[in-house]
């Protein structure tokens, strides 16, 4: 279905009806295609959501390296007398 923009400000929420039950709604501006009506997937639900989160947590956590300690990385600027080299 094509409407044009100024007629689809009298029947937005019939439109918006419309695509929500599945209908392609073009909105047209001067004869041409300008924008697409369509629905908003549902958002997962909580639990699912909270599964996936704790999917990525437990694999990052397996990516973690021990790595050199923070507190001496920068040792090989300075002397022994702590002045820099």
């Amino acid at each position: 279905m094509r409407v044009s923009v100024t007629d689809a400000k009298g029947q937005l929420t019939e439109l918006v009806r419309r695509a929500e039950a599945g209908d392609e709604i073009i909105l047209t501006r001067h004869g041409h295609a300008a924008v697409r009506l369509v629905p908003v997937r549902v958002a997962q639900d909580a639990k699912s959501r909270r599964a996936l989160l704790e999917s990525v947590r437990s694999a990052a956590a397996e990516k973690v390296t021990p790595g050199p300690d923070a507190a001496r990385s920068q040792d090989f600027l300075y002397g022994a007398d702590g002045l820099p080299e």
